[in-house]
């Protein structure tokens, strides 16, 4: 009867973790690219000049660009965006990563960086239509 409990409790405790097992998928960084992704603008007032009257509706608008990467798996083109915009990571370009899907946001881990995950958005999926993806998919027929 003890062992029936054991035997349960060993059981349960592996689907557990089965459950928290992190599925990566490999990948390339093909490219980094710097697109347009909105603007900042910046008011010419002061504290001082708006009780004094003496500032002027002046403003200067600045173009932000951000980094979008390409990134190449076996079967899609990426194209990818760093969640964290104010202090984005810039990526080996050309470096293997592994990386993962959580939801709606991909999770990218460079091990010959610093083996962190970070977050990224993804902008677009391109599928593949170069001879690799056509051996593959021949293989999946069969």
């Amino acid at each position: 009867m003890a062992s029936k409990s054991l035997i349960s409790a060993f059981l349960l405790i592996a689907l557990a973790q089965a459950k928290d097992v992190k599925v990566h998928e490999s990948g390339t960084l093909l490219q980094m690219n710097s697109v347009e992704c909105g603007f900042d603008q910046k008011s010419a007032k002061s504290f001082a000049g708006e009780l004094l009257g003496t500032d002027s509706e002046h403003r200067k608008t600045y173009q932000l660009l951000c980094q979008e990467y390409v990134l190449r798996s076996d079967r899609l083109d990426y194209h990818i965006r760093p969640r964290n915009e104010k202090h984005p990571v810039l990526l080996p370009v050309g470096g293997r990563v592994q990386f993962r899907m959580v939801k709606d946001k991909m999770r990218l881990r460079i091990e010959d960086l610093d083996d962190k995950e970070r977050e990224y958005v993804v902008v677009s999926m391109i599928p593949r239509t170069d001879n690799n993806t056509k051996t593959t998919a021949a293989i999946d027929r069969k």
